[in-house]
């Protein structure tokens, strides 16, 4: 098994100002392996993650993406998260559900939350099954 590996995309006309504050720290201290980017990468990259979060603008189709990632060669039952802002209405989030995304988080959750819900849509598929430390790291000490 290797190591829990994300994609977390983050366009970069969605970030306000220097710099958000993403979960992705968080989620490297928890044992993940988070690869961070501002645009989709090539289709063939897909395949090397477990999950792949996405934190779409306020103007997004999020149907439409969730079709399009879904529609990649080769992406197959991998996690797909939106985190969303307050102003994304409950229809928006059941249509982007229902065209391809696996769950819709408020984009203010913690990282904590987002790995639980990563690890609970991956736990029925045996072929994505993953390591949560890197193999040859050591655990820190309480």
């Amino acid at each position: 098994m290797d190591q829990c590996s994300i994609l977390f995309v983050t366009p970069l006309y969605v970030k306000s100002g220097i710099h958000e504050k993403t979960q992705a720290p968080a989620l490297r201290a928890l044992g993940f392996r988070v690869d961070e980017c501002e645009e989709f990468p090539a289709n063939d990259v897909f395949p090397t993650y477990h999950a792949v979060i996405v934190r779409p603008g306020a103007k997004c189709d999020l149907p439409m993406l969730g079709a399009r990632l879904r529609a990649k060669p080769q992406f197959g039952r991998r996690v797909l998260i939106a985190l969303v802002r307050d102003v994304v209405t409950d229809r928006d989030k059941r249509e982007a559900m229902l065209s391809g995304f696996d769950y819709m988080l408020p984009d203010t959750c913690g990282a904590r939350d987002l790995a639980a819900t990563i690890l609970r849509i991956l736990r029925p598929y045996p072929e994505y099954r993953c390591l949560l430390r890197n193999p040859g790291g050591r655990r820190k000490a309480a």
